[in-house]
């Protein structure tokens, strides 16, 4: 996929993006992350786990797709350079035209069609994919899609590795649903989602796992199923929350912390200059 961007984004708000690959770093987990291109590892932290979920955070690429949906277009800079080197760039057919405007050309368009004007259409019939029914939302569509045109990791029964970009902002009902959608995709599809937003990012788990953080970092967690659910290397210990607004604006004592479950939940965890 060839992408230029222009000479700056949209808000001016990050630094231009130079058009030579990104340094490369091993994030100090190993593991699935180690030597893919990516930005430093204390950007943003790294998840670790002992269920073996795939350590994302020092390692942001090597994600076998990424999902630009229809939201907010992204403007910090680890969301836009994600996009410009992703391998397999999927696009909500409604986030099309923004994306054009940065020159990053997609691999896949997919949705119904509403959002498309007929001049793009034709333009990128080669590569859209019209799903017209409306059970679920373009997100999904676009997900079902890439999962199983891609056949990612299917030798090996591995989750494939997906990225969310531009999935929150304007709508607030489209941004809840588009979360909630983080723990239905790893439980009900087997992906490992992550979404990534302009200041944070969300991950789904399971079980007991521990998380890299940094001092001072906040976290939020939503449980989705657990009864049992407690704390280590976080301000205030956590609780089997009954209410989704219990479990945020908790904060991080230094460099990981651990989370014990029993069953699923999801974790918030802000960038480090934020």
């Amino acid at each position: 996929m060839i992408i230029n961007n222009k000479e700056n984004n949209k808000d001016e708000q990050h630094p231009h993006i130079p058009n030579e690959p990104p340094a490369r770093y091993s994030p100090p987990f190993g593991g699935v992350g180690e030597g893919f291109n990516s930005l430093p590892p204390e950007a943003l932290g790294e998840v670790s786990s002992a269920r073996h979920i795939p350590s994302f955070g020092g390692a942001w690429g090597g994600f076998n797709s990424v999902i630009l949906a229809a939201g907010d277009f992204p403007t910090h800079i680890l969301p836009l350079r994600i996009l410009r080197t992703a391998d397999n760039l999927i696009v909500c057919d409604g986030a099309l035209k923004d994306l054009l405007e940065y020159e990053i050309e997609p691999t896949a368009v997919v949705g119904d069609g509403d959002s498309l004007s007929e001049e793009l259409k034709q333009r990128y019939a080669h590569i859209y994919h019209h799903i017209s029914e409306q059970e679920f939302n373009d997100l999904t569509k676009a997900t079902l899609f890439a999962r199983s045109h891609l056949k990612m990791d299917a030798s090996t029964h591995t989750r494939p590795r997906f990225c969310y970009l531009g999935a929150t902002g304007k709508r607030e009902d489209h941004t809840l649903g588009n979360i909630s959608l983080m723990l239905y995709y790893h439980r009900q599809l087997s992906i490992a989602p992550l979404m990534l937003t302009d200041y944070g990012w969300f991950v789904p788990a399971s079980g007991t796992n521990t998380f890299s953080s940094f001092a001072g970092q906040q976290v939020s967690i939503f449980n989705a199923s657990c009864k049992e659910l407690s704390s280590e290397g976080l301000k205030w210990d956590i609780y089997p929350f009954a209410e989704i607004w219990q479990g945020t604006l908790n904060e991080a004592l230094s460099t990981s912390f651990t989370i014990h479950a029993d069953g699923d939940y999801l974790i918030y965890r802000t960038h480090r200059n934020i």
